[in-house]
């Protein structure tokens, strides 16, 4: 029983070592956008509207937080709101012309930067690690 517990221990320290690396690697990458926007525009790149609540569980922050987040992304004129088309009391959140510009820039420097993080896998351990954390994530 201990050493489940002491495993467990190392995992979360381990996954938190690898995030922790990750994120910073992206955010040097990104040399201006914080990683909680860029995760939005992320999201957002695929072009469809989406609800705050979404967005929030995607970026992983609270939100009141993310309220900031669009605000600040809103007058940098990288996103808008709008309401849905279907359901009128809902708000949508869409990246703007110059969001997409931004993204299809940031994009492939954060490509490189996570591909940096992860450069002694080979891909058949990338693509097993990827598959492991997709599971535990849930």
């Amino acid at each position: 029983m201990g050493e489940s517990r002491t495993a467990s221990a190392s995992l979360g320290l381990l996954v938190g070592r690898l995030e922790h690396r990750m994120s910073r690697r992206v955010e040097a990458a990104l040399g201006g956008p914080t990683l909680e926007q860029w995760r939005v525009l992320d999201l957002l790149s695929d072009g469809e509207g989406h609800p705050m609540t979404e967005i929030a569980t995607h970026a992983m922050v609270p939100p009141p937080t993310l309220t900031k987040i669009v605000d600040r992304l809103i007058e940098s004129t990288l996103v808008y709101r709008r309401p849905d088309e279907a359901d009128r009391r809902r708000i949508l959140v869409f990246l703007s012309e110059r969001g997409q510009e931004e993204h299809a820039a940031l994009a492939p420097r954060v490509a490189l930067a996570e591909q940096d993080v992860v450069a002694d896998l080979d891909q058949a351990d990338l693509a097993r690690l990827t598959d492991l954390l997709e599971r535990l994530s849930r």
